[in-house]
C-alpha cells in the first residue's frame, strides 16, 4: 500500500503532530467522503511507502529520521502573493526546508510541484519565467524534478474566478513557457513535466511522466501496483495510494484549491481536530463501522 499524505488536505503544515501520533500507535482510521459512518481502518505494517504532498514542509521535518518506510515528498512552490495564498508560509522557508528534506531523504526522492499555473494582468508570462529561473536556481543540486500543473475549473475557482481574473491559455503561450521552463530546468540540472494535463508540452522540452510511476514505486518498494481510475477523460497512471486526508480542512485558503470547496466550514471543520483521536477530524462514534483496509 502506498499511502498518500495527502491530496484533501495539508496533513504536513497542519497536523504534523496528528500523524506522528498515528504511526506511532501503527494504525490511522479515514472515514468514507461518501459514507461518513463507513471508517478505514489502514494498518502501517501494511503501507509500503509514504507520499507527502505539502506546501509548507517545516512541521515534518524533525520527524523524518523516525519513519522508517520509503518517502517520496512533493513540495507545492509557486510565487503567488497573499491576495491567491493567504496563509501560505515566507517562500524563502520553503526552499529552505526543500534542501533540509534533500539532505535526508535525497533528491531522487524530493520533487517541486509548480501547481498551478495560470496568467493574469499581475501574474504575467514573464513573472512566471522569472520565478520559476529563480526557483530552479535555489534549489540546484537539490531537486531534480519539476511537475507543473495549469488551472482546473474546480468549484472554489469558479467562486474565485471574477477575483482571479485568468487568462485563457493559447497555444503560443503553451510554447513559450514550455520551451523556457524546460531549458532552465536543464540548466539547473532537473527536467520538468506535467502530470495527466491535456498539454503534456513534451514538444516544447517537457518530460513524459507521472506524479508516482510504477516504475518509481517499484524501486523504493520492490513491488507491483495497479494505476489509478480514469479520471479528466482518460487514465491516470500514477499508481494507486490511499488517502487519509478530509476535504475542507486546510488552512491556507488557496484561491485555486480544489480541496476547499466549501472555505465557509473549513474553520468549523478544523476546530474538530483532535491530536489524539484516531481520525484526522472528530472522534469515532459508537456507531461506526470499521473495516481493516487492504490492498
Amino acid at each position: 500500500m502506498v499511502l498518500f499524505v495527502s491530496g484533501r488536505c495539508d496533513i504536513v503544515a497542519f497536523y504534523s503532530k496528528w500523524f506522528m501520533n498515528r504511526y506511532r500507535a501503527s494504525f490511522v482510521d479515514v472515514r468514507n467522503p461518501f459514507n461518513p459512518k463507513l471508517v478505514s481502518r489502514i494498518n502501517f505494517s501494511d503501507v509500503d511507502m509514504i507520499m507527502f504532498c505539502t506546501k509548507n514542509p517545516l512541521p515534518i521535518i524533525p520527524y523524518l529520521k523516525e519513519i522508517d518506510k520509503p518517502i517520496l515528498f512533493h513540495v507545492t512552490l509557486t510565487p503567488y502573493k497573499k491576495n491567491i495564498e493567504p496563509n501560505v508560509i515566507d517562500k524563502r522557508k520553503i526552499i529552505e526546508g526543500i534542501k533540509e528534506i534533500s539532505k535526508i531523504i535525497g533528491s531522487d526522492n524530493v520533487v517541486v510541484r509548480y501547481d498551478p499555473i495560470f496568467i493574469n494582468n499581475v501574474y504575467t508570462m514573464d513573472y512566471h519565467k522569472k520565478a520559476f529561473k529563480r526557483m530552479c536556481e535555489l534549489l540546484n543540486g537539490y531537486v531534480k524534478k519539476v511537475i507543473v500543473s495549469f488551472l482546473d475549473n474546480y468549484k472554489n475557482v469558479q467562486k474565485n474566478i471574477a477575483y482571479m481574473k485568468p487568462h485563457a491559455f493559447t497555444e503560443d503561450m503553451y510554447e513559450e513557457l514550455g520551451r523556457s521552463f524546460s531549458k532552465v530546468a536543464e540548466n539547473n540540472g532537473m527536467v520538468v513535466q506535467t502530470c495527466f494535463e491535456n498539454r503534456n508540452l513534451v514538444e516544447y522540452g517537457f518530460v513524459k511522466g507521472d506524479c508516482l510511476s510504477r516504475k518509481l514505486a517499484f524501486k523504493m518498494t520492490g513491488k507491483k501496483y495497479k494505476v489509478q481510475n480514469a479520471r479528466k477523460g482518460g487514465k491516470c497512471e500514477c499508481v494507486q495510494m490511499v488517502d487519509i486526508g478530509v476535504y475542507n480542512t486546510c488552512k491556507h485558503m488557496c484561491k485555486y484549491c480544489y480541496a476547499n470547496y466549501m472555505e465557509d466550514i473549513v474553520n468549523s471543520n478544523c476546530l474538530k481536530h483532535d491530536d489524539n483521536s484516531t481520525l484526522l477530524i472528530g472522534n469515532l462514534a459508537s456507531d461506526d463501522i470499521i473495516k481493516e483496509r487492504v490492498m
